[in-house]
């Protein structure tokens, strides 16, 4: 299942890391090769970005602390994790596990590492397992044109092999989440003629869906399931969250079995978590979120879940959560490294009222990203604000796309 980038979509504060985010989510088979995108169909979980300063500042700092209290645990990096590689073995292994460990914790700072690690690197030794790697670092950091730079060179080479399969596998879902839906096409066929099976079905089914076929892509994908002779655990588990988003789409309350099959072949997954925690909060079943986003709160799409939960059911613990969320973002704001702009954007729109800021952090965040979850978000921060021409933009692009979804139907009329 291709998802956002952004599965923008999760992430561990670095003063609130919980043990939950710590666990490595189930990964394709190509992982072996390369860490996978952060799509859910590569097994990733979001997209981190990264914006300017912002005129913002936290709340006061805090400077008074007793000889024997712990501020913060940082990563345990040993110093040799850091040192220059020797190698390109040594080097795409570093990256990689960088990757690996800020797609399952949700440290944005293992980011950082494996930009510093490739940095060192010199441009005329970079192997295409290296650029294929550095591409997976870019799209994280919505550095999309340096990501296609990257993938451009290596699918240039015109070898089928583990580099190529996972450059097409990334240029897809690099696509298929800025909505250029004809370019993610030709990834999947690509894909399909490459490395056929599930994992091209589920990127051709998720085109298929985002272009007016979300009912012919949904009884397909549900047939080659159904039809496989033998399914991983790991091919179920994504293939399962794929349908779940497609019945979403439709409207159709399976949407929910598909999910919870999901979670109980891989609970970390923390897309699907997010999605159906917004699932259950659509239909008001606030409790029922509340128990599946508990111990989640360092990750940031599900905290802002559950934050419109307790508000909504009226619990007592409602204004501790929102506070810390709104330090979270206060701080992250005036650091200047606010990676996830969809849920601050749901934050200020659900929880803080303030639907003009929510607008405008929408916005934004739909010209980097254009998954379902994203066009949702902006047309109702777009109607909260009597933004007719805004309305009007959009509902233009997803009738150019021939994109329908019952989750904002509401909005997309006239």
């Amino acid at each position: 299942m291709i998802k956002p980038m952004n599965r923008l979509l999760t992430g561990c504060s670095e003063m609130e890391m919980s043990e939950r985010c710590r666990q490595p989510a189930l990964c394709l088979r190509l992982a072996a090769f390369f860490p996978a995108l952060w799509g859910r169909v590569f097994c990733g979980l979001l997209t981190l970005m990264s914006v300017g300063v912002a005129d913002a500042s936290p709340a006061p700092i805090q400077t008074q602390f007793s000889d024997t209290q712990v501020l913060v645990s940082l990563p345990n990096l040993a110093s040799p994790a850091l040192a220059p590689s020797q190698t390109e073995d040594q080097l795409a292994t570093k990256v990689r596990d960088f990757l690996q460990q800020a797609r399952s914790e949700g440290d944005p700072r293992y980011l950082g590492y494996a930009q510093r690690a490739l940095e060192r690197w010199p441009e005329t030794q970079m192997t295409d397992r290296l650029r294929v790697l550095r591409a997976t670092l870019w799209q994280s950091l919505h550095r999309f044109d340096e990501a296609r730079a990257d993938l451009a060179q290596v699918l240039a080479t015109g070898n089928v092999n583990a580099n190529t399969i996972q450059a097409t596998l990334t240029l897809a879902n690099l696509e298929l989440v800025q909505g250029h839906y004809e370019a993610a096409r030709r990834a999947c066929g690509q894909l399909q003629q490459h490395y056929p099976g599930l994992l091209a079905l589920n990127c051709q089914a998720q085109v298929s869906a985002r272009t007016g076929q979300a009912l012919e892509a949904y009884d397909s994908l549900t047939a080659a399931k159904d039809n496989a002779s033998r399914l991983s655990a790991t091919d179920r588990s994504w293939t399962e969250g794929t349908l779940g988003d497609l019945a979403a789409q439709l409207g159709r309350p399976e949407a929910e079995l598909h999910w919870r099959r999901t979670l109980r072949i891989a609970p970390d997954d923390l897309y699907v978590r997010a999605q159906l925690a917004d699932w259950l909060i659509n239909q008001q079943r606030f409790e029922e979120t509340l128990a599946l986003t508990e111990g989640y709160e360092a990750v940031d799409s599900l905290a802002v879940l559950r934050a419109i939960a307790l508000n909504r059911a009226g619990h007592d613990h409602a204004d501790d959560l929102t506070m810390r969320l709104r330090e979270r973002f206060a701080e992250a704001r005036w650091r200047g490294n606010l990676l996830h702009q969809r849920d601050y954007a749901r934050f200020l729109l659900d929880v803080e009222g303030e639907v003009s800021d929510a607008l405008t952090f929408a916005r934004q965040n739909w010209q980097a990203q254009r998954e379902p979850m994203d066009t949702r978000l902006l047309l109702r921060a777009a109607r909260a604000n009597d933004d007719n021409d805004l309305l009007r933009v959009t509902r233009q692009w997803l009738a150019q796309a021939n994109q329908q979804d019952a989750r904002f139907s509401e909005d997309t009329r006239p």
